[in-house]
């Protein structure tokens, strides 16, 4: 008689030794799914009113960096906000790492036309000169 679940262990059964897969493949998927959901989110964590264009449309650049200028001045260098000149700074340390690094300038609309060209001349004195406005895309016509 076969059954299932025999207390007795014959004298040529070996413990199992494989590790069972599946509940950690689960966990894993349940996590892609989590990070899938949240990191779209977390790229629109500071809000700016950007300017609206007929030609705003999203980069598919590999390498680039995040620069924002919100309306009270503060700079932001990816999420981080920082002080003028530890901004220059770090912007020039990513410039002799990569000049061919792209800038991603996001400006919010209420600042002033002087901050913005100041933040150009700063990333371009460091050696990068690909910079990107960012904009939002128009609302279309009827």
């Amino acid at each position: 008689m076969a059954s299932f679940g025999r207390l007795e262990r014959s004298g040529n059964s070996k413990p199992m030794s494989d590790i069972n897969m599946t509940p950690l493949i689960d966990v894993m998927l349940v996590l892609m799914v989590i990070f899938m959901l949240t990191a779209p989110l977390m790229t629109a964590a500071l809000r700016l009113d950007l300017p609206k264009s007929d030609a705003a449309t999203t980069a598919d650049t590999p390498a680039f960096i995040a620069v924002a200028l919100t309306p009270d001045g503060q700079l932001h260098l990816g999420d981080d906000a920082l002080a003028p000149d530890d901004f220059r700074k770090r912007v020039a340390e990513l410039g002799r790492a990569n000049p061919m690094l792209e800038v991603q300038l996001r400006a919010d609309r209420s600042v002033p036309y002087g901050r913005v060209a100041e933040l150009i001349g700063w990333v371009q004195a460091a050696g990068l000169n690909r910079i990107a406005f960012v904009a939002d895309a128009a609302a279309s016509a009827p």
